[in-house]
């Protein structure tokens, strides 16, 4: 993958495999390996923050390609069966500031689950590397009471007996846990209380942490993007600017001619992360209806055998599928097995959640909108598709007979059968 620019390889691990590490590889100069470890740090601070958990790098080797390496002993959780995840949209970071913090939240979160005290003081890092002493106390009693959740509780049950929240999390968390001064307070690895406390205030600072890289740094996570991000912004230069103009402000476009590159184009369409198979790679994209800021588009394959349906919401930045408006039709064109199981395959994979992307030359992928099934069970997807083959090759199969069949009555009335008693029974053509 590239990311600001850099190639990026990752390489996962099956659950049950030796005991290694999956791994993060980049192009890099033998003689400047720092250089591109500093590189993966932000990369796996990036993605660990993107997809709400954390990347740890255990440790590195130079090599002539990516590999898994090594044998020693790291904790990585794994899961059963083929499993993907999507980083696509990762922020780039270009602010050194945005970029510390973000390292003290991987730093934070890895031992979140090992070592309380010192999780703590990593988050509280992500906050003090930010400020000066009294800009950092004044933001964190701003942001107190916008914590939600446990962290929230938490602040309600310290102000409750009168606690200066703020204060309590400086002395009593940062300073207890860096220092150890003779007579000075401590959190006391000995002492069950000393533990529970620092436990009990973990939530309110790791809050706090997340509230700063999200709202303050503006760096926003894999959830919050799905929220807020246009889908539709790679086709907008596509647009003439008037129409999409027009478009996003919840008009509509009656002249398709107005949309420009987008009224006759190519598009491939596939599931995320396969490539789009033959019959959905540079399908014919026209546009055929209109809306109040939606525009609805046809994608006829080469063959006109298979034809599927999309809505682009620009007014809202949403594309859907229109499942029950495509699917496959000899109209044209014989359809072939492989056509009914891509479009099986499509069919119920998209019913059960799967994302579809639609790929124009030349602009990134725009990912539709997951469909949330209604009066209908989702199916295994595969389950579906042989059902669908053995239902065609049924249906060619007896074709073929009826077919043969016919043959055979034509030629024993063409040799002199007087009424064509001869042949009934045999079978009648189809209709």
């Amino acid at each position: 993958m590239l990311y600001d620019c850099n190639e990026y390889v990752l390489r996962g691990k099956k659950a049950g495999e030796e005991r290694q590490a999956p791994c993060i590889s980049t192009p890099c100069p033998r003689g400047d390996i720092d250089t591109a470890k500093t590189r993966c740090y932000l990369f796996a601070s990036v993605l660990g923050w993107f997809k709400g958990g954390y990347v740890d790098v255990t440790g590195s080797v130079w090599g002539t390609g990516p590999v898994l390496y090594g044998s020693r002993d790291t904790f990585t959780t794994t899961l059963d069966g083929t499993k993907f995840f999507s980083c696509n949209y990762m922020p780039v970071i270009v602010d050194d500031q945005t970029r510390k913090a973000l390292a003290f939240m991987r730093e934070g979160r890895r031992l979140q689950h090992v070592h309380e005290p010192y999780a703590f003081l990593s988050f509280f890092k992500v906050v003090e590397s930010q400020f000066t002493s009294k800009d950092r106390a004044a933001w964190i009693s701003a942001n107190l009471d916008l914590l939600d959740g446990d962290a929230a509780k938490r602040v309600e049950e310290l102000k409750g007996q009168g606690v200066d929240v703020g204060k309590h999390l400086f002395e009593s968390g940062r300073c207890a846990v860096a220092h150890a001064s003779l007579g000075g307070a401590i959190i006391d690895p000995d002492i069950p209380a000393d533990r529970r406390r620092i436990a009990e205030d973990l939530d309110v600072i790791a809050g706090l942490a997340a509230r700063y890289i999200k709202v303050a740094a503006g760096v926003p996570d894999d959830s919050e993007l799905y929220e807020l991000r246009d889908r539709t912004a790679p086709w907008h230069g596509l647009l003439p600017a008037e129409t999409l103009h027009k478009l996003k402000a919840g008009e509509e476009i009656r002249d398709l001619s107005a949309l420009g590159q987008l009224q006759t184009n190519r598009v491939s369409v596939r599931l995320w992360a396969s490539e789009a198979p033959e019959c959905m790679h540079d399908m014919q994209l026209a546009a055929e209806g209109y809306g109040p800021g939606v525009v609805t588009f046809l994608a006829a394959g080469r063959r006109e055998t298979v034809f599927l349906r999309f809505a682009v919401d620009f007014a809202n930045g949403r594309v859907h599928t229109l499942l029950e408006e495509g699917g496959v039709t000899d109209q044209f064109n014989e359809v072939t097995e492989t056509e009914v199981e891509h479009a099986t395959r499509y069919f119920h994979s998209v019913v059960a959640n799967s994302l579809v992307e639609l790929c124009i030359e030349g602009v990134d992928p725009v990912p539709c909108e997951i469909v949330i099934p209604v009066n209908i069970i989702p199916q295994v997807p595969e389950k579906m598709v042989a059902a669908a083959l053995e239902q065609f090759r049924r249906r060619k199969a007896q074709a073929a007979s009826a077919t043969t069949t016919a043959g055979a009555a034509a030629d024993t009335q063409a040799s002199g059968s007087p009424s064509g008693t001869e042949s009934e029974g045999v079978g009648e053509p189809p209709k």
